[in-house]
This record gives structure tokens, C-alpha cells and sequence, in this order.
């Protein structure tokens, strides 16, 4: 991720955050023309060129500011005109003002410049020049926040980069589902253990996972600590990213215990001794590897679920005069709250980040093309992608239908496979879970789809953490029913461990690469 810089402004204010100081500069809302001018420019231009990122109002009222915007009918606050699906009911309205109106004055959490760079990677991914690697977990949580299992799973998702990178040829943009990926919407309002009937667990930013009555009361204060986490989180990001831990000349010193012994940590040590000798042979040849492989992009990314959280971090970029969310680099909407009259998609339709959008068979054509254009209307590349979640077996029935819908009109998106939320069942043992091989049927599937539609296979989004966690069965790790509870930790939906997503990581490089060797 860039780092912020500081610029020596007049009036602004300092602040400083983990050891990089942040200038706050109030400037002026830019025109109309302006403005227009920017959301018109063609990819690549206008909205790709680097912004002072410093150019920011993070103390800024967004319910009080217009934003001048190609959208004239949206506003910071026309989503509350909307249908909001997903959300919790507060008991203390004022204490709910207070939290948001915190939230609002705090420094945003990511930039406009970084943003614009990651929507040019996605555009990327999309035209087959890239890959995109979504990795997280299902749902973040204060319990499991550490400073080790941040780094664990950054570790492992920079493995899994280095495998697509190497193994499949192609570039790999890695997106954290991390500082931010805290709600979560549920298939009912309420549960129901033991004949007591409490409101369902929404994610830490909402309620507590505890089953007790108190614990499932929503508390708006959880935002603000929700806040003070992802900053926290970002903060150790951008450090392992920038600070020399993620250096291509590091790949064979990783920890790899959790792989030891394994066919997968056999493949990994193989690869990594070629990345060595390649960086070896580059250096003889006179190019300065130490700083060209020094650091690595991570961007991070979560659903926008909880409207007041993600509506408080809505910020105006002063270089461009566009709002942006400042909560994550790409938000997307889910499945359960993409309709084209609802909340979400009306803040989705107004910021100018890169956004994503669930999709599943239940969509249908015409609705696919109208919510492409509701939230992508100049049809730019990289603004848009579809994360396809349907299981294996149906996906390979139905995509064909949505890549030639997308096709027909004309439209540019990035896909990318969701290969985790269609494959959800109960294990004999009782638990919720997920199987390797239908995890990798299904990507299996969504490459053989687009390569027989001649489209293009963008990229990845998978459930996973960095810990030796036991939650999906499969794999060459042997998971079984009878284990599961060995170490099932989830508060949610269960997750690839470190070993099964570094698996697949090998998996997803053979398709790339026998992709290209087609080509």
C-alpha cells in the first residue's frame, strides 16, 4: 500500500499514526466542471493519475457538505431515503449520533490515491494482464486481533502471491479481507438454542457472538472500537509491506512449520529456491534487486454491510473533488442487499473507489445489466467486479449466461470466483463447513467457463486466516469430520487454514498457467 505522505500546507493540521503524519488540509469543494471532467476522463488518465493524499477533510461533516459528483440526484445521506436491509435496530439513538459523529471526525483509514492505484490493478486483472487474490477472514473479531494472526495471514497471502505470480505468470494483486470486515448479514433476524429465541450475531461491530441477551444487544460504541482496530491493523499492513518483511529475497525464509513435511511445503521450498536464483541472476545482471523487491502492495477490502459505519467514512478527495470510502481500498455489496432500490447500492453508486458485487444464478439478465450500469454508468474499466458465489456444479451451468449478458451490452467488468459461499454444508460431526474439493471443483469450473466463453478469469476470493485452523475439511492436510473440533474457532463461516489456502494457491497457478501456455 502507499504510504501518506506530508505536505507543508498552511492551514492544516498534523497527526501522526504509526509513525507516519498525516496533513490534514482543509481545501475547497472543487466545481462542477471539474469534477465532471475527472469522472469523465478515459481509464488509465484522469482517474488514474497519483493525487496528494494528503488533500483530504477527515474532520468533515459528511452529512453536511454537498459533494459534487457525476451522480446529481445522489447525496452523502440519500441512502437513507432507501430501503435498508441488514440492519441492526439501535436502542439508543443518541449514543448511535454520538458514535457516528466520532467516527466522522477521525482521519480516514485508507486515500483517494491509493484507491485510483488499485482501480488500475483491477482493470488489469480484468483484461488478463493481472491477477486479483482476496483473502480474509469471513469475519474479523476483537478476539482473535493480534498482532500474530495479522502476520500470519499476510505471510501466507504473500506465499500464495509469490506461487501465482512464479507459478502462473502473472502479476498478483493481494487484497486483505482485513481492517474493516467486521459485519456480517444473516439468513434471520433472530436464533433460536435450546427453546431461547435471541437476535442473530451480526459481527463484532454490531452484537457479541456470546448467546446471551446482553451480549446480542447492538452497541454503537463497537463501531468506534471497530475503528480503532482496522487502523491498528492497517498500521502493521503497511509496516510488514513496506518495511523490507515482505521482500522477494525473503520467500525461503518465511516460517514454514505449518507446512513442514507436507507436499505443499515441498513445492513452496522448490519454488522459492527458483525465485532465489532468478533474483540472483538479476543481480548479476546489473539490476538493483534490493530495492525493486524490497516491498509489495496490500490492499484491503470488506463488505459494506453496516450503513452508518461505512456512511461516516464517506470523504472528498480535494484533487478530484469525488467522495470516496475511506473505510477500505474496494467495498463491495453481498448477495443478500444488491437490490438496485437499497441503501447499499446507493452509497456504492456515488464513491469512486474500485467496488464489487456478489452475484449468484438467482440474478437475472436484465437486472445484471441494470445494476452494471447503476454502479459502473461510464462504463469505466476497474471500477466494477462480479464475484460469482454459486457452488460446485452450478456454476459450471450458469455463468456462461452471465459472461454472455456482460458481453452483449458491452460492459467492463473484472470477474472473479467466490468458490467458498455455494459450498457451505453441515458435517456429520454437527459443525458448518466447507470441502476442499468442492472449493477447488468450483475454480476449477470458473476457469474452464471462461476459457470455452473466451473471457477472462480475474482473479480469487477466498475465506482463509494464516492459523492451523480446522474448519474446511480436505486437502493435503486430511481434515476430517471427526477433527473439526480439533480447532474450530470461526464466529462465523468456516475458513481455509494456512496449509489448504497455500494448497490452492498451487492449484489456481496450474489453471493460469496452462491459460497461458494456450494462449
Amino acid at each position: 500500500m502507499a504510504s501518506a505522505g506530508a505536505s507543508g500546507a498552511n492551514n492544516s493540521r498534523r497527526l501522526s499514526m504509526g509513525g507516519v503524519t498525516l496533513n490534514m488540509t482543509r481545501m475547497g469543494v472543487a466545481t462542477r466542471r471539474a469534477c465532471l471532467t475527472a469522472r469523465s476522463g478515459s481509464p488509465g488518465k484522469s482517474m488514474m493519475q497519483s493525487v496528494d493524499d494528503d488533500a483530504w477533510l477527515p474532520n468533515f461533516r459528511a452529512d453536511q457538505v454537498p459533494f459534487e459528483t457525476a451522480h446529481e440526484d445522489w447525496s452523502t445521506s440519500s441512502w437513507r431515503e432507501k430501503q435498508q436491509l441488514q440492519q441492526p435496530t439501535y436502542l439508543d439513538e443518541d449514543a448511535l449520533q454520538a458514535a457516528t459523529d466520532e467516527l466522522r471526525r477521525m482521519p480516514p483509514l485508507v486515500f483517494a490515491g491509493e484507491a485510483r492505484t488499485l482501480t488500475e490493478e483491477v482493470a488489469r486483472a480484468g483484461r488478463g494482464e493481472g491477477f486479483l487474490l482476496f483473502g480474509g477472514d469471513c469475519a474479523e473479531s476483537f478476539l482473535e486481533f493480534s498482532a500474530d494472526n495479522i502476520r500470519d495471514t499476510f505471510r501466507v497471502m504473500c506465499q500464495m502471491g509469490v506461487v501465482l505470480n512464479y507459478g502462473g505468470g502473472l502479476p498478483t494483486t493481494k487484497i486483505g479481507r482485513m481492517a474493516g470486515q467486521f459485519a456480517k448479514p444473516r439468513s434471520a433476524d433472530t436464533e433460536t438454542i435450546d427453546g431461547v429465541e435471541l437476535p442473530s450475531y451480526r459481527g463484532d461491530i454490531i452484537n457479541g457472538p456470546e448467546f446471551t441477551e446482553e451480549a446480542r444487544i447492538p452497541d454503537p460504541q463497537r463501531l468506534v472500537k471497530c475503528y480503532y482496530q482496522s487502523a491498528a491493523t492497517l498500521n502493521l499492513l503497511r509496516a510488514f509491506a513496506n518495511g523490507g518483511y515482505a521482500a522477494l529475497g525473503r520467500t525461503g525464509s518465511w516460517e514454514m512449520d505449518f507446512v513442514k513435511g507436507t507436499s505443499q511445503g515441498q513445492m513452496y521450498t522448490d519454488l522459492a529456491s527458483r525465485v532465489d536464483q532468478a533474483l540472483e541472476f538479476m543481480a548479476a545482471c546489473g539490476v538493483d534487486v534490493e530495492n525493486t523487491a524490497s516491498s509489495t502492495s496490500f490492499w484491503t477490502a470488506h463488505e459494506a454491510c453496516l450503513l452508518e459505519y461505512e456512511g461516516a467514512f464517506i470523504r472528498k478527495d480535494s484533487t478530484s473533488g469525488l467522495p470516496y470510502g475511506t473505510s477500505a481500498h474496494l467495498l463491495w455489496v453481498g448477495e443478500r442487499t444488491r437490490q438496485l432500490d437499497g441503501a447499499h447500492m446507493e452509497i456504492m453508486r456515488g464513491i469512486a473507489n474500485p467496488i464489487g458485487v456478489k452475484v449468484s444464478n438467482k440474478i437475472e439478465d436484465q437486472e445484471l445489466v441494470d445494476l452494471c450500469n447503476c454502479l459502473n454508468p461510464e462504463n469505466r474499466e476497474g471500477r466494477l467486479t462480479l464475484i460469482t458465489r454459486m457452488g460446485a456444479g452450478l456454476l459450471k451451468k450458469e455463468l456462461p449466461r452471465l459472461i454472455n449478458v456482460v458481453r452483449d451490452a458491452g460492459l467492463n467488468v473484472t470477474w472473479v470466483a467466490d468458490p467458498m459461499h455455494g459450498n457451505t454444508e453441515t458435517s456429520s460431526s454437527g459443525y458448518k463447513t466447507r470441502r476442499f474439493d468442492n472449493i477447488r471443483q468450483e475454480l476449477e469450473e470458473f476457469f474452464e467457463v471462461h476459457e470455452a466463453e473466451v473471457s477472462v478469469p480475474g482473479g480469487i476470493h477466498l475465506e482463509m486466516t494464516g492459523r492451523n485452523v480446522t474448519e474446511c475439511t480436505g486437502g493435503g492436510v486430511g481434515v476430517t469430520d471427526e477433527n473439526l473440533n480439533e480447532n474450530y474457532v470461526t464466529h462465523c463461516d468456516p475458513r481455509l487454514n494456512n496449509q489448504q489456502a497455500l494448497e490452492l494457491a498451487f492449484v489456481v497457478a496450474g489453471y493460469l498457467r496452462k491459460r497461458r501456455n494456450a494462449a
